[in-house]
């Protein structure tokens, strides 16, 4: 069953630090709701208080992680915690369009691995259970076939990492058409393929269905057969990747699509609210279980 678990508490970092007794995680249900942090304003502290009062179950990082202390992860797992929220996904390479970490080029492959190995030890220490993968860039003069022999071996070699540390690697198309120019793997139809292909369960898609609609559409049947690899619906309309309702998607019968598969994962708000964000995520929220019921 989908639950909800708002909590309008505000506590300061500073009090939490203070704590000695440890914060178990909270409970998962069968289908946790979470947010990425990156579309919401103000501090991380503020950030995790939107979602604890928008009745959101979990929170997603980008890179908000990447320069904290063991002191600071202490701190802020416990912050986390205080409201009830879980964390559930870091991203491995969070400055991929920024450094050669692709994973669709063999020369650059000890960098990517050596992030990947890095995320991991985040990912332990903050209690996280997955960790993106982007393929990065496609490559002027290579093949899509030798790109794609390329993902492939990162992907499992990075799944080997997540197996020996009991981690999920999940891999997130992008499209290319509108917000990410010259990406490589652009469809969940091709990272399907690719998952199968890698034929590890410590290696599971991340299905934006934002990015699937902008791309190629046929977003429900797709998604029906993805089901049993995805470990990630992301969740957002288009145009302009707003709140669900606010463009040319049917999220009602999407969700009763997932519903139906028997689905059970995370479901991430990961769209830039139009209105005040508690209001705009409690709303997208409330929808999303009436419809997974």
């Amino acid at each position: 069953m989908f639950l909800q678990s708002g909590v309008t508490a505000v506590a300061s970092t500073a009090a939490l630090a203070a704590q000695t007794a440890p914060v178990p995680p909270p409970k998962k249900a069968k289908i946790t709701s979470s947010v990425m942090l990156w579309t919401l304003k103000g501090s991380f502290e503020e950030k995790v208080q939107i979602a604890a009062n928008a009745g959101l179950q979990s929170v997603e990082f980008v890179a908000e992680h990447v320069n904290w202390s063991d002191q600071q992860i202490t701190d802020m797992k416990k912050f986390v915690r205080s409201f009830g929220l879980g964390m559930d996904t870091i991203i491995a390479t969070p400055d991929w369009k920024a450094r050669p970490v692709s994973m669709v080029n063999p020369a650059q492959r000890d960098g990517f691995l050596k992030d990947v190995e890095k995320a991991i030890v985040f990912a332990q220490k903050l209690e996280i259970p997955q960790i993106i993968l982007m393929s990065g860039d496609a490559i002027p003069g290579k093949t899509h076939q030798e790109q794609y022999a390329s993902l492939l071996e990162n992907c499992k070699r990075a799944g080997d990492m997540a197996a020996k540390a009991d981690k999920t690697m999940i891999v997130e198309p992008l499209n290319d058409k509108v917000n990410h120019k010259g990406f490589f793997l652009t469809t969940c139809v091709e990272g399907l393929q690719l998952i199968k292909e890698t034929d590890n369960p410590h290696v599971r898609l991340l299905f934006d269905i934002y990015h699937e609609q902008v791309q190629i559409g046929n977003v429900i049947r797709t998604l029906t057969e993805a089901h049993p690899y995805v470990a990630v619906f992301d969740i957002a309309d288009n145009p302009g990747r707003n709140d669900p309702g606010t463009g040319e998607m049917n999220y009602a019968n999407i969700y009763k699509a997932i519903q139906k598969t028997g689905y059970a994962g995370y479901i991430c708000m990961e769209y830039l609210p139009l209105a005040e964000p508690v209001a705009s995520l409690k709303k997208s929220v409330d929808e999303m279980g009436a419809n997974l019921v």
